[in-house]
């Protein structure tokens, strides 16, 4: 008989619905405990919500050493379209970093949320809606982690200006 309590039983779900993949990240922010890592072709608008924004500061401030780290494959209108975003990023800097793909990583095309170590959001394609997500499930999540290494790897840094106004 083991002292250590059973590891939690990996769950998987696929679905259909952006507005579904946008609920369950912001269901997963309260869950991290170290790291939050997002690719995205391009940010939506939600990523300039108050309550998602608001849910990604309390993370951050809930311990010194987490991070937020972000790889966008456009980034020209971040200033803009999600200036909370950017607020948090200057507010808290060096743990928000935020960065481009450089053109030898543009082909990858299925953004992910990874928290942690085990919890994660995977679309199958930018351009359609077809996602799974992973709870508790350390093999899948590793893969889709070191994919994201890779592509942190061949992206730059995005310079983060102070944003236009809210």
């Amino acid at each position: 008989m083991s002292d250590h309590p059973p590891l939690p039983t990996a769950q998987y779900v696929r679905f259909e619905s952006f507005r579904e993949y946008e609920d369950r990240f912001d269901a997963l922010i309260p869950r991290a405990l170290a790291i939050i890592r997002v690719f995205e072709r391009r940010l939506s608008a939600r990523y300039n919500s108050r309550e998602r924004c608001e849910l990604l500061r309390a993370f951050l401030r809930g311990d010194p050493k987490r991070e937020l780290l972000v790889v966008v494959h456009e980034a020209r209108t971040l200033a803009t379209d999600c200036p909370r975003l950017i607020r948090l990023a200057l507010d808290l800097h060096p743990r928000v970093k935020i960065r481009q793909t450089l053109a030898a990583a543009r082909q990858v095309y299925d953004p992910c949320v990874l928290v942690d170590f085990s919890h994660y959001l995977h679309r199958f394609h930018y351009a359609g809606m077809r996602a799974a997500q992973g709870l508790d499930d350390l093999v899948g999540a590793q893969q889709l982690i070191d994919r994201y290494g890779e592509l942190w790897l061949a992206a730059a840094p995005v310079r983060c200006g102070p944003p236009a106004g809210l």
